[in-house]
């Protein structure tokens, strides 16, 4: 019963303690969006070529937080990596997420 209440509404996922134990942000807009602003540190793998990184986000061997501008292709770049059983999750747009948890 609790998953399927899970699955309707969704759950709360700490997303702050998530990075706190070394989580990666992955930002998967274009080059040119990602070069006109972006989270410190973030790695940038577009979207539109994140099935090509798959091996070498699996040998991250970390969690991966994506974010994009309003967190659209971050929920479908975190489908294709829980798909290829990496540990992610969507952090939404990158603008709010580096707000929300305080980071450059």
């Amino acid at each position: 019963m609790i998953s399927l209440i899970k699955q309707l509404f969704g759950s709360k996922t700490d997303l702050e303690m998530i990075l706190k134990n070394g989580a990666v942000i992955l930002d998967v807009r274009t080059k040119n969006e990602y070069d006109a602003g972006h989270i410190q540190h973030s790695r940038h793998v577009p979207l539109d070529i994140i099935r090509q990184q798959l091996n070498q986000l699996k040998k991250l061997n970390k969690p991966i937080i994506t974010v994009c501008r309003s967190g659209s292709r971050s929920a479908i770049a975190k489908s294709l990596l829980q798909n290829a059983g990496i540990e992610a999750y969507n952090g939404g747009s990158w603008i709010t997420f580096k707000n929300k948890y305080g980071i450059k």
